[in-house]
């Protein structure tokens, strides 16, 4: 096994397209999966590539470098709409995970409880991919294409990840549900994007993980909140099952699939009663 710690983007794609070689980041990921197997073929450290870790604003939005760190999220001075992924990146694991692991990391393991991506998801974000061949963005929804699968071709790695501007009024809340509170997996988990103009909502986007194969937002919710008076935030039977229709939860050691739909709607309610209360 060999180590590989290139420093510039060009080495590092070079690196990739010259062999089959493992990317990592901050490895909280990568490492537990081998379980008792061992590492065969080389290791492609992208920490140390000059560019792929930070935050900055730009002129369509703010971008966020593959290898940011959640602690780096955490730090950052950003709009009150980003404390969805604030408050998710509180929740990653430790806080010695969330100085390690990274957001690309966290959205290419595309787990179905990963929990950036419901925020990122519910933030419009971006996927930014780049190979010795050029660039190219997706969606983040088009991004991860079911468990474990990703959007990366031969070649190819994440550079950042893009979120489209947002107005300064918008608030973020994310909520989620685990046997405990930290260093948990989710058994289900809602962000919640809230935007209210004279009492009446102007901007709303509910998505929901560890409640299908991926996580994914919920329409029907959303059209039938957008335009509607504030009040509808709290009023009986806010969400119903129609509106989790594009769910599939699964029965597993953490919970039914039951529960899961149950859990969710109460979850969903305290995002929205969360996001209201900072509007």
């Amino acid at each position: 096994m060999g180590y590989i710690a290139p420093t510039s983007l060009d080495d590092a794609l070079a690196v990739l397209a010259a062999g089959d070689v493992a990317i990592i980041a901050g490895g909280t990921d990568f490492f537990p999966t081998l379980g008792a197997r061992a590492v065969h073929g080389d290791l492609l450290d992208l920490t140390c590539v000059a560019g792929l870790r930070g935050i900055e604003r730009t002129d369509a939005g703010w971008r966020i470098g593959a290898a940011t760190t959640w602690s780096d999220i955490v730090a950052a001075p950003l709009p009150p709409a980003f404390n969805v992924l604030k408050d998710a990146a509180r929740q990653v694991g430790s806080v010695q995970i969330q100085n390690a692991g990274t957001v690309a990391g966290n959205i290419c393991n595309a787990s179905p409880a990963a929990d950036g991506v419901p925020p990122l998801l519910a933030l419009d974000a971006v996927v930014e991919i780049v190979s010795v061949r050029g660039r190219r963005k997706v969606s983040l929804a088009a991004f991860i294409t079911g468990v474990r699968r990703v959007d990366l071709r031969q070649g190819e790695i994440v550079l950042a990840v893009h979120v489209p501007d947002i107005s300064e009024d918008a608030r973020g809340a994310f909520t989620k549900l685990g046997s405990r509170k930290y260093l948990v997996i989710s058994i289900a988990m809602v962000a919640v994007i809230l935007r209210l103009e004279d009492q009446i909502i102007v901007d709303i986007r509910v998505a929901v993980g560890s409640c299908s194969p991926v996580a994914q937002r919920l329409p029907a919710l959303e059209a039938s909140l957008l335009g509607s008076g504030r009040s509808a935030l709290a009023a009986p039977g806010l969400v119903t099952a129609m509106h989790l229709a594009p769910l599939a939860p699964i029965d597993d050691v953490r919970g039914s699939g039951c529960y899961r739909r149950e859990a969710v709607a109460e979850l969903i309610q305290r995002a929205l009663t969360e996001a209201e209360a900072h509007g």
